[in-house]
């Protein structure tokens, strides 16, 4: 794997070549004509527009395994949480050390999830340039158009991180004037309140504005929290212009359980013996952007963004970061006529500035550069391929104990893909793809290193897979097969020698070499207007292959998850939906040897019933309805591990409006 500028020049040099001589009179294109389920809950729903190819498809124009879960599919659910809609996703597993879930697709431990899984808010990075997860419970399900999940490596289109898969989190953006409320109220002492208001304050200006506030003591002792949320966009939109200007701000303040040992897990696991450990995070951001249709193949857009987190807390003592992200990213869109279909060109620079200031003495800062091209080129009415690079460089600057005079560092890597979607009828499409991914390592990997190891080298990789979607007016069946290779991948080793002035055991290393294989079936059948069936079953074979863990199983992958759901209208005013996760062995996070016991599977079980009438609704709402015990987060240690316990039986009730 290599490549530089240079290279990537020629290669976007090459693909304008291509489509120049290509390009000829416009022809009908009909890759977009496959009928869709006629369910307003649909979970696969194909014809919806995604973005998360940073230009508008439907998901069978990508040559990539994408599932969309809109926001009808949310509100039948009755989810009380962002978390709670990703965790229904068999291609998911989370971890969740009850201060904040984190998200592995495809293979990757729990240490490593929130480093190799991209979460997007609008196209926006919310991961943080240090190790810390992303809070999108902070993001109440009111605001949400739509979940775009993109399974697999996107190296060529976002870069770093994108590794396991991406994950964009598309708000709402209403045409027309309106507006919901919404109360609710739980176990555990829960309370929520939400609220959005739309319209047109211009004939071609337009607002939205939503806020929520909730809080909960939560299913384990000293675990409470506060979380309030404000949302705020103009916009302005003609044919050919389009611009906005969107400011937020969120509020979360967590109690920290902390974790237990295996006994104090199995006499309670909801007790606690933290009294006083917490974390409150506030969160502000803007973004803006403008589009501009320039001609009739040229589309250029730019979208700027400033993000600032303040982080107090207190974990084995008083702590405070405040992080810093801001990010610019150019983009030019071509699509060209051709007898065979449009010719699509997408090419743009990302430039990201991160900086986390600890006020202890330890302050890191991130720069990153990135350009990246990519072309969809129809061979034929029904047969295109994908081809595309990127190359980023990233500039580290660290002031920390192990290096207090400060130290500067340079990563680089690039990633090229190939992929060819087929689909020889409205029913069928075939895909087979490639794509590199890469991430460097985050500014506090970099700072607590083994002694002689100045910088950590980036982490690389290689995609395959293969899949075939078959979608009727009935029935969405899709497969999907992969394999995933990972080099110089970037871990926490706790026997690594610590670094010099280090405060505790361990390091962070280029580790072995690993590999995933996987496997996907996804079926989706309409068995009537008002009967829904669907289920999901995931194969994951995650292991070690070179070094001292050789043949090991990687930790906390669960090499066999699935999931089933049932929505019913039992009549014109009465809805029932059902599901059901299931989550196999697993050795603990950290179990790299495999020598601990494997931690039990679990099923969790929810049900929702949702009355409607007019514009009322009101759901009803028990999650883990059989109150399962089980391990939603911990850590392996031959001296005692620590437990994590899930949520068990919460029942919501909710009540909404919409005007």
């Amino acid at each position: 794997m290599g490549t530089n500028p240079t290279k990537l020049a020629v290669l976007l040099g090459s693909l304008l070549s291509a489509s120049i001589s290509s390009v000829a009179l416009a022809a009908n294109h009909t890759p977009n004509t496959s009928p869709s389920i006629d369910s307003q809950i649909s979970p696969n729903t194909m014809e919806s527009i995604v973005v998360i190819g940073r230009n508008e498809h439907t998901p069978l124009d990508l040559a990539a395994n994408v599932k969309v879960i809109d926001a009808a599919t949310i509100e039948v659910s009755a989810a009380s949480s962002l978390t709670e809609v990703l965790r229904s996703q068999a291609g998911i597993q989370v971890s969740d050390s009850n201060s904040g879930a984190v998200f592995s697709m495809r293979g990757f431990t729990s240490g490593q999830a929130a480093n190799n899984t991209l979460i997007l808010l609008d196209g926006r990075r919310l991961n943080h340039i240090d190790i810390a997860a992303p809070n999108i419970d902070a993001i109440p399900l009111n605001q949400i158009e739509r979940v775009e999940i993109l399974s697999g490596s996107a190296g060529v289109l976002y870069g770093d991180q994108a590794v396991g898969g991406v994950i964009n989190i598309v708000t709402k953006s209403p045409d027309a004037t309106q507006g919901s409320i919404e109360l609710g109220l739980g176990s555990f002492d829960a309370y929520e309140s939400k609220f959005d208001v739309a319209g047109r304050f211009a004939e071609d200006w337009r607002y939205f504005f939503a806020a929520s506030y909730g809080e909960s003591d939560n299913y384990r002792e000293h675990n409470a929290n506060q979380t309030g949320s404000i949302l705020g966009r103009i916009q302005y939109e003609l044919d050919e212009q389009n611009f906005y200007l969107e400011a937020s701000y969120y509020d979360d303040d967590q109690e920290l359980a902390g974790a237990l040992s295996e006994s104090d897990f199995d006499i309670d696991p909801r007790q606690s013996f933290n009294t006083n450990q917490y974390l409150h995070n506030i969160s502000k951001a803007v973004r803006s952007g403008y589009q501009q249709q320039v001609s009739e193949t040229w589309n250029l857009s730019l979208d700027a963004g400033y993000s600032d987190t303040l982080v107090n807390g207190f974990v084995w003592g008083p702590s405070t970061n405040e992080r810093s992200l801001l990010e610019f990213s150019p983009k030019a869109i071509a699509a060209f006529d051709t007898a065979n279909g449009p010719l699509t060109v997408v090419s743009g620079v990302d430039y990201k500035l991160g900086e986390s200031d600890f006020k202890n003495g330890r302050r890191n800062e991130q720069t990153s550069y990135s350009a990246y091209v990519q072309a969809t080129v129809p061979v034929t009415d029904s047969l295109s391929y994908i081809v595309g690079g990127r190359y980023a460089k990233a500039e580290d600057e660290l002031v920390d104990p192990v290096y207090p005079n400060g130290v500067e560092l340079e990563q680089d890597a690039d990633a090229f893909e190939f992929g060819l979607n087929y689909r020889p009828s409205a029913a069928h499409r075939l895909y087979v793809r490639a794509d590199d991914n890469f991430r460097f390592a985050k500014v506090d990997e970099q700072a607590y290193t083994s002694p002689g190891v100045v910088g950590l080298k980036p982490q690389t990789g290689r995609s395959f897979e293969a899949g075939w979607d078959y979608t009727t007016q009935q029935h969405v069946l899709r497969i999907n097969v992969y394999r995933l290779d990972l080099e110089n991948e970037i871990v926490w080793d706790p026997n690594a020698q610590k670094p010099d002035l280090g405060f505790f055991n361990g390091a962070n290393v280029n580790a072995d070499e690993s590999r995933r294989y996987g496997a996907s079936v996804d079926w989706d059948w309409q068995l009537s207007t008002a009967l829904q069936l669907g289920g999901e079953y995931h194969y994951i074979d995650a292991e070690f292959t070179e070094g001292t863990h050789q043949g090991k199983q990687l930790s906390w992958v669960a090499e066999h998850n699935g999931s089933v759901f049932i929505s019913h209208d039992l009549s014109d005013h009465w809805q029932l939906f059902a599901d059901a996760v299931y989550v196999g062995e697993r050795f603990m996070e950290g179990d790299n040897a495999n020598v601990g016991d494997q931690l039990d599977s679990y099923v969790l079980t929810n049900v929702a019933i949702n009355y409607r009438r007019d514009a009322w609704l009101a759901s009803l709402k028990a999650e883990n309805l059989f109150d399962e015990t089980y391990v939603s987060g911990g850590y392996y240690s031959s001296w005692g591990s620590g437990f994590y316990t899930g949520t068990g039986r919460n029942v919501r009730f909710s009540v909404s409006y919409r005007f």
